[in-house]
């Protein structure tokens, strides 16, 4: 299943043409309906030439109704940019368009309605505008086709584009982490609350345990359903409906996420690379509060650029963003920032659960880049750096990559040689090649300054060289491959080089052969100051 999502400015006919596609009203609220536009987010579906369906979502057009809209197509997989024939394009569809950009949607159709209103020539004139607007986007591939809702003249050529750019398009993924970002919360007689939204990266069922983040609230799946077909289990990519248990409407609001419990940690401080929409009349300031936009979330942001005090109309940067409150996300969510009259930019998460602001080194820029334009093994790979080593769980949260991302990255990384892995199961400890190879250094040197110390001594024991290499919680596993990769050995308990050898100085070696001789005479008494220090004893035992 995937999602449409309109776009375009005020009155150009994107919910009339919704309503010509599937013969379902998307203007549901009365005053929508009173006032002729759209104020809020209206839904339908349309089954497809093909066998399939696609879920719609239509957006208001108006310029102060731009937090619905972004709310609205921040889960879309396809976009219909709809521009009135008679008016060309206007100031929301430029924004509408820039949103769609920076989101990242790059599959959809560019709609120009209300055909019937003009002449050939004059459409023409129209169809040029919008592929020069369309050009330097995302959705610069996106064929053109003209259409009017009032005569169905274009509709049949338009359901055949919809249907063969589903049918292209990629499965949706699963990987058992399911979000649905809240977009309604109602209350439906004698069942209770039900919430809906567009659901990504995994599953839900009936009788499914469930949390509401960032509120903390738990609940259960007592229905789902989508476009009005009740359903046991809804995969990624689906309009849904899930009917909660034990939850009030007075508890959830928009811009929440239904997941599964324990694992969607909400956050006020991230890093982001954001990119400043072009055609902007100035530029953006180190320090700025701006709106933050987020699936269908909504909070106010202070803005700290990471490479220098501001970015310009067009740039790309790093940057520190503060929350006026937490918002649940990972890392890859897309996003957009605006000031009260415009939109300003977006880009992509880089980094969801942040430390307080500070400014990076230069290797610290350089590594955040790497998180925010790398695959999987790219984000594994900035994670755990050069540094020690971190567990399992540890790279996973600060990853923010699902276990089905993760295995696949790190068995590659493996293989590679870039990691190394140590150990198994909960005491699994991974390294970088590089992070290694000091640990090893770092090992041997250690035994080697051992000794030195002491060169009557057979080795050290394994306590005491974790405390020294000061990696207690982990040092059993790691000395295990070290061992049994031959770079140490063990005897009795005392871990040693492989070519170490006891050595005697001559006072020593005066002392051990006086006491052979005192137990040659006396074997069971031998004289007291005879008997060598502990080191030596321990070397004729």
């Amino acid at each position: 299943m995937f999602v449409l999502g309109t776009a375009g400015h005020i009155d150009h006919g994107k919910s009339a043409l919704v309503c010509a596609l599937t013969g379902i009203d998307p203007d549901r609220l009365r005053q929508e309906k009173e006032r002729g536009m759209t104020l809020d987010l209206g839904f339908a579906w349309l089954k497809l030439p093909g066998g399939g369906e696609v879920g719609i979502v239509d957006v208001p057009g108006h310029e102060r109704l731009i937090k619905n809209m972004v709310a609205g197509v921040g889960g879309i997989d396809l976009a219909l940019l709809i521009v009135d024939a008679s008016e060309g394009v206007m100031p929301q569809t430029r924004e509408h368009l820039a949103i769609l950009d920076l989101l990242g949607v790059d599959r959809g159709l560019a709609v120009i309605t209300k055909k019937d209103l003009v002449d050939d020539e004059w459409l023409k004139l129209v169809e040029g505008e919008v592929e020069k607007l369309l050009s330097s986007t995302s959705l610069c591939r996106a064929p053109i086709l003209a259409v009017s809702a009032v005569t169905g003249e274009g509709l049949p050529s338009l359901v055949s584009a919809i249907d063969q750019m589903v049918s292209s398009a990629p499965p949706k993924r699963d990987v058992g982490r399911p979000r649905l970002p809240i977009d309604r919360v109602f209350t439906m007689s004698g069942s209770g609350t039900v919430v809906t939204g567009t659901l990504v990266d995994g599953s839900l069922a009936v009788g499914q345990e469930v949390e509401i983040a960032p509120r903390g609230l738990r609940s259960r799946i007592r229905g789902l359903q989508t476009h009005k077909t009740r359903l046991t289990t809804v995969l990624p990519g689906n309009r849904v409906g899930a009917n909660l248990v034990g939850i009030a409407k007075s508890q959830i609001e928009r811009g929440d996420v239904l997941t599964s419990p324990g694992w969607l940690l909400a956050t006020t401080m991230l890093i982001v690379e954001l990119h400043l929409i072009s055609y902007l009349a100035r530029p953006l300031r180190h320090g700025a509060t701006v709106s933050f936009h987020t699936g269908t979330a909504q909070a106010m942001a202070k803005v700290r650029l990471l490479e220098g005090m501001e970015l310009k109309p067009g740039e790309t940067g790093l940057a520190h963003l503060s929350l006026s409150k937490p918002v649940a996300l990972v890392r890859g969510d897309r996003f957009i920032i605006r000031s009260p009259e415009e939109t300003l930019g977006g880009g992509g998460v880089v980094e969801s659960r942040a430390r307080r602001y500070r400014r990076f080194p230069a290797g610290g820029i350089e590594s955040l880049r790497l998180k925010a334009r790398g695959g999987a093994a790219e984000v594994v790979m900035s994670v755990l750096g050069t540094g020690g080593a971190l567990e399992l769980p540890t790279l996973r949260s600060r990853s923010d990559l699902s276990a089905a991302e993760l295995e696949p990255a790190l068995e590659s990384l493996v293989d590679q040689g870039r990691v190394v892995e140590v150990g198994g199961g909960g005491s699994r400890a991974l390294f970088t090649a590089a992070g290694w190879s000091r640990l090893v250094e770092k090992v041997v040197g250690t035994l080697g300054q051992y000794h030195r110390e002491f060169p009557a001594r057979l080795g050290i024991p394994r306590a005491e060289l974790g405390s020294r290499l000061k990696m207690s919680a982990r040092h059993q596993v790691v000395l295990q491959r070290l061992l049994d990769e031959g770079v140490i050995v063990e005897d009795a308990g005392l871990v040693r080089l492989p070519a170490h050898q006891v050595k005697l100085s001559p006072a020593q070696q005066v002392k051990v052969d006086a006491f052979l001789s005192a137990l040659e005479v006396s074997p069971y008494a031998p004289s007291r100051e005879l008997i060598p220090e502990p080191d030596l004893l321990n070397l004729l035992v």
